[in-house]
């Protein structure tokens, strides 16, 4: 555009127009109202795919403008330039910030902007009147994405070259990058071509790390950071290879996402750490249950080596069954997050390690409350049977084998793992619609056990509202189960259910009057009735208490009755 019509911005080009999310779907030809402030598009010419810029993206366009009687007024295709500004930036009239961004890459099409999206009732003398409805002729040449990251201005993103699928780096991730830093005025401040870090902890300024999340393989980009992601206000003095950094000085960062290794938190608790070496193969991980087939090698913190398996020629691989406890608790874990051929070095604090007590093993001895490392290839593994795969007798015994190895680990005081083992014993005859009669029979009795079973675990884990789940499933089956009664209301007993604990029992005493366990229970239900019957009396006393003063200030009021504690019905 010449001097006179650099589309310039009116009011504030920032405010939301209440457009819809999506751009209007138009054939050639056709011409339709984009949001509701009378802006018409036409479309001339389809474009490539579904991508439309954003704001913030620097957009390329050929254009022709003319007034609504044909006069033209401007037209970058007779000057043979492309025009290039920022969208949603203010940096052209509202309508074009509006229409631009519904069109794709090769798109032309034809605009009406009204008046109060262009330039509104002073119009731009001389050649624009006052309330003039403008047409542009535009053609979408090309856009540069520019993100803004933070979505406060504070780091803008444009992409150089882009990435290489899909994925981006997480906090726990080791990331390789290229970086080079300077000033507003071109200034070096700071470049490597090649460095390390770990995405949480950062590196130079935090620009970086929140960048790098939003990065695939390969991208390298143009980043403007502000001083709340740079420096700040008081800025860095120079020290090393790097420069001065002003106060309050925003930074223009040239960053290249070289490459990552991803790191997973195995457990919630952060004490099982896997870093991916090589990525494997496909999608598949072991199941619990799976036999695993690794190469393997053991260190400790000083690089003392204290296994190795599966290395030397001719040396078996080291192999075992998941989550039967056959090797330490974060061995077992990590395996099981990992597809075949994948390559992980693994760090295993104490508590999913060797503990507080001394190991031997076969190279060296793991002192005790040692953080230990491991190099794991998982080679192989053949998977559990799901039941999916098994014929009905199949279903059946795998559920009994379950269901004996929960009571085994129940009766060692390995709650949650033995709660696992009912779960998956369930689930195998849990759709018996298939099943004959007597297989029916079986199901549901190995259904009722171990839902009951499980239900005690929880109960153990202090899992409450888990352990009514199980239990209401078993009175849904067997209304008498007395078992189920009495856990139920242990349960809602610690729920503080207590109305809905003592129907529960009085239930189970009419089944079975004699019942040692549920008199008990019975017995601790009335300690917590009385109990909460005096924190009632006391708190309606005191509330009564207060009342009673307030009166006594206003003695024409009458005087307030005695507080009485609110009675729940205890009796047997």
């Amino acid at each position: 555009m010449d001097e006179d019509f650099e589309i310039p911005p009116i009011g504030d080009m920032n405010e939301d127009f209440g457009l819809p999310d999506d751009s209007p779907i138009l054939k050639v030809g056709e011409e339709k109202e984009i949001g509701k402030q009378g802006l018409k598009k036409k479309l001339v010419k389809d474009g490539e795919g579904w991508d439309t810029p954003e704001n913030g993206d620097e957009v390329e366009v050929h254009y022709t403008g003319t007034l609504l009687d044909g006069t033209k007024f401007d037209s970058s295709r007779d000057r043979a330039t492309p025009f290039k500004f920022t969208l949603g930036q203010g940096q052209v009239i509202k309508g074009w910030d509006q229409g631009i961004k519904t069109m794709k890459k090769g798109e032309n099409a034809i605009f009406t902007i009204p008046p109060e999206l262009a330039y509104g009732e002073s119009g731009s003398p001389p050649t624009i009147p006052p309330n003039a409805t403008l047409q542009f002729d535009v053609e979408l040449l090309s856009w540069v994405s520019v993100k803004d990251i933070c979505k406060d201005g504070g780091i803008f993103k444009k992409i150089l070259v882009e990435g290489e699928k899909w994925e981006n780096p997480k906090d726990p991730d080791e990331v390789f990058v290229n970086f080079e830093a300077r000033l507003e005025d071109g200034t070096l401040v700071s470049k490597s071509d090649g460095v390390g870090f770990t995405v949480r902890e950062g590196y130079f300024c935090p620009a970086l790390a929140k960048t790098v999340k939003t990065m695939k393989k390969g991208e390298k980009v143009l980043l403007t950071v502000k001083p709340q992601y740079g420096f700040g206000e008081k800025g860095k003095p120079a020290s090393n290879d790097e420069g001065t950094v002003p106060p309050n000085a925003t930074l223009q960062i040239t960053l290249e996402l070289v490459s990552w290794k991803t790191v997973t938190e195995v457990t919630d608790d952060k004490k099982v750490i896997k870093k991916i070496l090589k990525e494997g193969e496909g999608y598949e991980r072991p199941n619990e249950g799976a036999v695993v087939k690794l190469k393997l090698i053991g260190k400790l913190q000083d690089g003392t080596l204290f296994l190795k398996k599966g290395h030397d020629d001719g040396e078996a691989l080291f192999e075992f069954k998941t989550d039967e406890e056959q090797v330490i608790e974060g061995l077992d874990k990590a395996v099981l997050t990992m597809k075949k051929g994948e390559v992980a070095s693994v760090t295993i604090a104490p508590e999913y390690a060797f503990g507080s007590s001394k190991s031997q093993q076969d190279l060296a001895v793991v002192p005790p409350n040692s953080t230990v490392y491991y190099e794991v290839e998982l080679v192989s593994f053949d998977k559990e049977k799901e039941s999916w795969d098994m014929n009905t007798q199949e279903k059946i015994e795998a559920s009994s084998k379950k269901k004996e190895e929960g009571n085994v680990l129940f009766k060692a005081g390995k709650y949650a793992k033995a709660s696992k083992r009912y779960e998956k014993a369930a689930k195998y005859v849990e759709y018996d619609s298939s099943f004959g009669e007597e297989e029916k029979k079986k199901a549901k009795g190995l259904k009722v056990t171990c839902n009951l079973n499980n239900a005690a675990c929880k109960l153990k884990l202090k899992e409450y509202k888990q352990a009514e789940k199980l239990c209401t499933k078993v009175l849904e089956v067997e209304t008498t189960n007395v078992k189920a009664l009495y856990r139920r209301a242990q349960a809602y007993i610690n729920l503080a259910d207590l109305d809905l604990a003592e129907f529960d029992i009085k239930k189970a005493l009419e089944i079975d009057p004699d019942n040692r366990d549920v008199k008990l229970e019975y017995k601790t239900l009335k300690e917590k009735l009385k109990e909460f019957n005096k924190k009632q009396a006391k708190f309606y006393g005191n509330m009564f208490g207060k009342l009673n003063k307030l009166q006594t200030v206003e003695p024409n009021k009458g005087a307030p009755k005695e507080a009485e504690p609110v009675s729940i019905d205890s009796k047997a």
